[in-house]
């Protein structure tokens, strides 16, 4: 151990003494504290900074998605962790409240929050936009070239010279899309002409791998050039006719009704097999492009287990072949059941009966119960409209998971409550498990319990309820909000 000491450099030596903590102990992650966050922060042009607790679920499952992203970003950007049990000081003076939170750091200055995917591929894209300028100056064809020639896309500001107004508009919209997209410009509008430039204007590349005939691989922006016309411009060119979906960028393709079509898609090392799928889809969606639906590609084995869970598909589904999956922006879901054909004919059939309104949602549904006397109702997806969207009936339906320990706390209680209002005829409570059963449009579940209030004749405007969790808090509620005076069960007289 000694002879490993002596061979350490006498600065290397006298830095990991007096800043014991920066030594990574898990591979490319670096340990900061009280005493070297500021002096090493300061070391780097741009750092991202995990402020985590060791006891968090959300840190444990960012972990080791944190460092395969560290080590792909080595030498690039530096990323860095710091454990608020142990630096509770150092989180408080960067605002940290909850776990785990992400900030980008710019010579040891908090630059912006980390607002990016949280898996290490997203991790890796949203940070490697982080580095460098805002827009890289092109000088030569050749730049341009290897400007473009990316995996993304690339958008490209053609200007007179360095003192044009427009460039610096440019520069302003590139500095505030950067996270997002990939910036460059040049002042020369000879590198313009070959894709038609003849004055100041915009270019977006679509990424090579994805040239097809259906559509141009540039596209010239023709507005007046401000920052909002400009991300308004990138925004509707930027994924094409039909982009590949990732799990980075699906939440921005889903706002609006998508379709999708997942196969053993690799673009990373077998581009030609990835379009002779993609083209194929492209032929025929292009008749459907202005009709309200969007189109993407996905590769399957990302999909795999959303594709179980909201679809009912499992990994023999569609073989080689492509399966296809309409989600709305609503959440209504279908499923193209025909096997698809290579001359696109079962995926044209599949488009004109969604069109035409002739096809069954997808609903993810436990059975439902063949018995369900118990004061408490049961509620699954299938019996969703018949329980609580009766019209004659007031409904209180907890949406639960089984395994959540406030849902088993809450159960006594509106079990209690249940068997309160058990012999009135005009109010159901019910619940839900929002796990195994999918959540109508209309009930935002995003933990449990979630709670919710469907009356008579509002049944499409249901009240969450944010109230008290016993059940005098319940029954104050609901006298306020139902329908009609609540009769309570027993000798308890009627409100």
């Amino acid at each position: 151990m000694a002879a490993a000491v002596r061979l350490l450099p006498t600065v290397t030596f006298a830095l990991l003494s007096a800043f014991p903590a920066a030594v990574s102990s898990r591979r490319d992650v670096l340990e900061l504290g009280h005493a070297d966050f500021d002096y090493l922060a300061a070391e780097h042009e741009t750092m991202l900074v995990k402020f985590y607790a060791p006891w968090c679920g959300h840190c444990k499952k960012l972990a080791p998605e944190f460092e395969k992203a560290a080590t792909r970003l080595k030498g690039t950007v530096q990323l860095a962790k710091v454990d608020c049990t142990a630096h509770s000081e150092t989180c408080a003076r960067f605002g940290v409240s909850g776990y785990p939170t992400l900030k980008i750091f710019r010579y040891g200055r908090d630059s912006a929050p980390y607002e990016g995917p949280r898996t290490a591929e997203g991790i890796y894209h949203y940070m490697k936009k982080q580095t460098g300028p805002d827009s890289v100056h092109l000088k030569t064809e050749e730049d341009l070239k290897t400007f473009v020639n990316n995996y993304d896309a690339s958008i490209v500001g053609v200007f007179s010279g360095p003192d044009s107004s427009l460039l610096a508009e440019y520069l302003k919209a590139a500095g505030l899309l950067r996270e997002q997209f990939r910036f460059a410009h040049t002042t020369d509008l000879k590198l313009g002409e070959e894709h038609g430039v003849t004055s100041e204007t915009v270019l977006l590349f679509r990424p090579p791998r994805l040239d097809n005939m259906f559509e141009d691989s540039v596209v010239a922006f023709t507005d007046y050039l401000t920052i909002s016309s400009l991300r308004r411009f990138v925004r509707d060119h930027i994924y094409g006719l039909c982009p590949h979906m990732t799990l980075e960028n699906r939440d921005r393709l889903r706002v609006r009704d998508l379709l999708t079509a997942y196969y053993d898609l690799d673009y990373h090392h077998n581009i030609r097999g990835s379009n002779y799928w993609r083209n194929r889809v492209m032929k025929v969606v292009s008749k459907y492009a202005r009709r309200g639906l969007t189109f993407s590609v996905a590769n399957k084995k990302d999909f795999l287990s959303e594709l179980e869970d909201d679809f009912g598909l499992g990994t023999s589904d569609g073989g080689e072949l492509p399966f296809i999956t309409i989600r709305s922006k609503l959440g209504h879901k279908y499923t193209m059941r025909e096997e698809f054909t290579r001359d696109g004919r079962s995926l044209e059939r599949f488009l004109d009966d969604y069109f035409a309104g002739r096809l069954k949602s997808y609903v993810k549904s436990e059975p439902v119960p063949e018995r369900n006397s118990a004061a408490v109702k049961v509620v699954v997806a299938e019996s969703f409209d018949d329980i609580v969207n009766d019209s004659d009936k007031d409904v209180l339906i907890q949406f639960y998971s089984p395994s959540c320990p406030h849902c088993k706390k809450l159960e006594p209680v509106y079990r209690e409550l249940a068997d309160t209002l058990y012999s009135d005829p005009n109010i159901v409570i019910a619940k839900m498990n929002a796990v195994d059963n999918d959540v109508p449009p209309g009930y935002d579940v995003q933990g449990y319990p979630t709670i919710y209030f469907a009356p008579v004749g509002k049944k499409d405007e249901p009240i969450r309820y944010e109230g008290g969790r016993e059940v005098q808090d319940f029954l104050k509620f609901l006298k306020r909000e139902a329908s009609h005076s609540l009769a309570f069960s027993g000798s308890k007289d009627e409100l």
